[in-house]
């Protein structure tokens, strides 16, 4: 789930880079790829999956 979070602020910061669109300090592109990058690197550490372990079954 992470994966793809990070992958939309990617285009999020690349939209905003690529148009040239003027935002305020915090909304910046930079910032919005930092964003992405702490998503992904949360996704490779294992956090974020969306599906737990539980428990297996056996009959």
């Amino acid at each position: 789930m992470l994966g793809i979070v990070a992958a939309v602020l990617f285009f999020i910061a690349f939209l905003l880079n690529a148009a040239d669109i003027t935002t305020n300090d915090t909304f910046s592109s930079v910032n919005v790829m930092l964003l992405g990058l702490t998503a992904l690197a949360l996704h490779v550490a294992g956090i974020g999956d969306g599906w737990g372990r539980g428990r297996s079954r056996r009959r």
